[in-house]
């Protein structure tokens, strides 16, 4: 069996049926003050990924939970990444931005969920069925991956809409590493 096939196979499907959402949310990104990014085990992972890209694009960028994390406030805005749209850890983190109003950006694979249910904006990965048992791909592997590419395809949206250099965004990489 190739096993890197199976799962290109899979997430190819996922995404072929995902809302392509990304100018959506790149113009939430683009039109607010500040940018607050997270999620639970992997999916905090994933959206890591796509806070460092978003930093190297030039925006201001706060991971939550961070001890360094700036309180949220009206104009910013909150996107979490969360396959099941109800991770309870992360349901204050939507009830104090909702109270400033910052916007919300929900990320899932459920379009109805706590999280989605009061969100500006939420990006369906995949649909309610894309997500079957698949041996080889455990425990969320196939959401996580999934919203990863997914992301990243908004970033290279944006690289190409903003005319950004390698060169640039190598610019603000992090040096202290």
């Amino acid at each position: 069996m190739d096993h890197q096939k199976l799962i290109l196979d899979k997430l190819t499907g996922i995404l072929a049926v995902t809302d392509n959402k990304s100018a959506q949310l790149l113009d939430l990104v683009e039109k607010a003050g500040r940018t607050f990014i997270g999620g639970a085990g992997r999916s905090l992972l994933v959206s890591r990924f796509f806070a460092m890209r978003l930093v190297h694009a030039g925006y201001n960028v706060n991971m939550i939970g961070e001890v360094v994390t700036p309180a949220i406030k009206s104009g910013d805005l909150l996107i979490l990444v969360s396959g099941s749209g109800g991770t309870e850890t992360l349901l204050p983190f939507v009830k104090k931005a909702k109270s400033v109003g910052a916007k919300l950006v929900v990320i899932s694979m459920k379009k109805s969920s706590p999280m989605a249910d009061v969100a500006d904006l939420v990006i369906q990965v995949g649909q309610d069925d894309s997500f079957p048992l698949t041996k080889g791909m455990p425990m969320g592997s196939q959401f996580e991956l999934s919203t990863l590419i997914f992301l990243e395809g908004a970033i290279s949206e944006l690289i190409h809409a903003k005319g950004l250099t390698e060169e640039g965004m190598r610019a603000i990489h992090a040096n202290l590493e």
